[in-house]
C-alpha cells in the first residue's frame, strides 16, 4: 500500500478568481500520488478569491469541523444595479438612485441584525433532490429555503461615491452567502447592488496571511495540522500510549473531561479524542496501525 497517499497534510491556499474550490482540488489532486482523497473546508464562488484551506489523506477529516468556523471576508458592494447571480457573472440591470451615506449605513446596521437568510437562486443548494442553479439557469422560478446566519461583524470601511461601491469588512457564521447579504442592502436601499468582488480573509484564527499561491503546492511545507486545531486542548502521549490509541485503544488520563487533541513527542497529530471517567478514547485519527 502507497502510505504517502493516506498521510494528513493541509495547505492554506490564496486561491485566485475563476477556478471554483472543486477546480482547486482537482488541481491539487493530480500532483500528489495517487490515489489520495483531497478535499477542501469551505466553498467559495468563482469569482472570490482568498483563504481557502485544502486537505490530503487523513487530514480530510478535519473538514467539517473546520468549516463551522466563522469566517471573515473583505467585499466590494456595487450599488445601484442588479446581478441576477448576485455576483459579477450577472446578467446584471441597471437599478435605481443610490441613497446618501446616512441611509446606507442604516441599512448596514439593520443586516447586522439578521438572524436568517434566504438562499440565493444560483446556489448548490438542492431542493426536492436538484441543485437551485440548474433550476435558475433553465428560467424556473423556485421559492429558495431561508436558513439560519450571524453576522458578528459588519463594518464600511470605504465609500467611492463615484463608482457607487462600497468596502466592507464582515465576519460570520458557517452558511452565510456574503454575496445574498450585498442583494439584500441592495433591496433595503431601493437601488439594488451586488457584490462585485469578494476576499476571503481568515477562517477562525486562520489567516489568509500565512496562504500561499496555488501553484506552490504540494511543493511547500503543509501547515502543522495542530494549528488548524489549536481550541482545543493539546495531550503530549509517549510511544506506547500512541500506539494504543491509533490502534483505536483507550488509554489512562488524569486530564478533565472534554475534548483533547493528541500529538506524539514530535509534534504529529496523532487523533482527536474524548477524555472521560479517567480515559480518553480516540473518536478521529489521522495516522495508520503503520505509525511506530
Amino acid at each position: 500500500m502507497n502510505a504517502d497517499r493516506w498521510q494528513a497534510r493541509a495547505w492554506l491556499v490564496d486561491k485566485p478568481a475563476g477556478p471554483t474550490s472543486h477546480d482547486i482540488v482537482r488541481d491539487v489532486r493530480r500532483r500528489l500520488s495517487r490515489g489520495t482523497k483531497v478535499g477542501h473546508a469551505g466553498t467559495l464562488d468563482p469569482f472570490a478569491t482568498g483563504l481557502l484551506i485544502i486537505l490530503a489523506g487523513r487530514a480530510t477529516r478535519l473538514a467539517d469541523r473546520i468549516s463551522t468556523q466563522p469566517k471573515a471576508y473583505r467585499a466590494t458592494i456595487r450599488c445601484g444595479a442588479r446581478s441576477q447571480t448576485g455576483d459579477p457573472e450577472g446578467p446584471i440591470t441597471t437599478g435605481g438612485p443610490v441613497p446618501e451615506i446616512d441611509a446606507i449605513e442604516d441599512a448596514l446596521t439593520e443586516l447586522g441584525t439578521w438572524t436568517t437568510q434566504r438562499v440565493p437562486a444560483y446556489s448548490a443548494v438542492r431542493v426536492d433532490g436538484e441543485r437551485l442553479y440548474h433550476r435558475a439557469r433553465r428560467g424556473e422560478s423556485v421559492a429558495t429555503p431561508e436558513r439560519s446566519m450571524l453576522v458578528h461583524e459588519l463594518e464600511l470601511v470605504d465609500y467611492d461615491r463615484d463608482a457607487c461601491e462600497l468596502t466592507v469588512e464582515l465576519r460570520v457564521s458557517k452558511g452565510t452567502y456574503v454575496r445574498q447579504i450585498a442583494v439584500d442592502l441592495g433591496e433595503l436601499l431601493g437601488c439594488g447592488a451586488y457584490c462585485q468582488a469578494l476576499r476571503r480573509t481568515a477562517v477562525g484564527h486562520l489567516e489568509i496571511a500565512d496562504a500561499v499561491a496555488l501553484d506552490r503546492v504540494p511543493y511547500v511545507a503543509p501547515v502543522p495540522l495542530t494549528s488548524l486545531l489549536a481550541d482545543i486542548s493539546t495531550a503530549v502521549v509517549g510511544p506506547q500510549d500512541a500506539r494504543a490509541l491509533v490502534h483505536g485503544r483507550a488509554i489512562a488520563t488524569a486530564m478533565t473531561d472534554g475534548e483533547v487533541v493528541i500529538t506524539a513527542h514530535d509534534g504529529t497529530l496523532l487523533a482527536i479524542a474524548v477524555a472521560h471517567d479517567g480515559l480518553i478514547r480516540p473518536s478521529s485519527v489521522f495516522v495508520g496501525p503503520e505509525y511506530r
